[in-house]
Parts: C-alpha cells; structure tokens; sequence
C-alpha cells in the first residue's frame, strides 16, 4: 500500500497535478508518518507557487472552475491562513491580497479582501474566525475558503483597525 501511493504521489508530483494530490491526501495522513506529511504539503505548496510565479509573469487570473486553478487556490489561501494562524499577519496580508488579484472569481476575490482586512487589523484568525466570518454559511457554500461573513463585518473590522 505504501509503495503503491508513493508511486501514485510522484506520478501527481512530476505531472505538477497539485489535484491530483488533493485526491490522495486522505491516504497520505493515513500511511504517512508526520515527517513524510510535511515533506507531502510542502511538495503541494510548491507546486502552487509555481502555478503563482507562472500566473504572474503571464498576467493571467486563475479561474477557480478550473481543477489546477482551484488546487493552487486552495493550497496559497492554507499557507495564508497558516502564516495568519501563526500571527504572522503581515506576510498573512501579503498573501491575501496577492490571491483577491489572482483570481477571476469575484467571490473569492472579494473574500481574500475581508481576510486581508482582518490581518491588517491586528484581529486574531480566531477572533476573525469567529466575528466576521460566518462559517455555517460557509459550509452550506461548499467553499474550502471563508467565503461568508457576518452581517457587521465590515463595521467591525473598521472599528478594529482603529484601535491600532
């Protein structure tokens, strides 16, 4: 089993399918040790940095309908969401708003704007977490990003970066 999804993996790998990948994740936090995750997610993250580097020196956006543009999607907003988690929320910032330009949907795009206010305001990820995004309302969306926030949001992110 092991041999048979590492193969699988260098396949995804050296196709540069960050959704091939995904596809296999669930067997890799089974069979994999947490060092063999880590070099797993960072393998991901580089190949999404890769589809960015590419995106931008063509001055393409990326369309999240589409299998590789949602993979890279996802894996740059868990790197942001991890530098945010970690209070690094500058870099966090950077981040989102490198992804609000990147890609075409207005959804996401609008999104990484609310989660780069959220940083810019010295809140928490867990204070933004849990008053600006609404993540019942997420989940019903299906999206793997926060994509809905609370009624007030905006005046509560305002009244926050104000007491810096």
């Amino acid at each position: 089993m092991n041999e048979e999804l590492k193969e699988k993996i260098l396949k995804a790998q050296q196709e540069g399918s960050i959704a091939g990948l995904y596809v296999l994740e669930a067997q890799a936090q089974e069979a994999f040790d947490e060092q063999e995750l880590i070099a797993y997610y960072a393998n991901i993250l580089d190949l999404a940095l890769e589809n960015l580097t590419d995106a931008l020196e063509s001055a393409r956006q990326m369309d999240i309908t589409e299998v590789q543009d949602f993979a890279t999607l996802r894996a740059l907003y868990e790197y942001a969401m991890e530098h945010y988690s970690a209070g690094k929320k500058t870099d966090a910032s950077a981040l989102f708003e490198i992804l609000s330009g990147l890609c075409s949907d207005k959804t996401f795009s609008d999104a990484m704007k609310m989660h780069q206010a959220g940083a810019d305001s010295g809140m928490s990820i867990d204070a933004f977490v849990e008053k600006i995004g609404d993540v019942d309302a997420t989940h019903r969306a299906g999206n793997f990003y926060i994509s809905e926030f609370k009624k007030d949001a905006r005046k509560i992110l305002d009244a926050e970066g104000g007491k810096q």
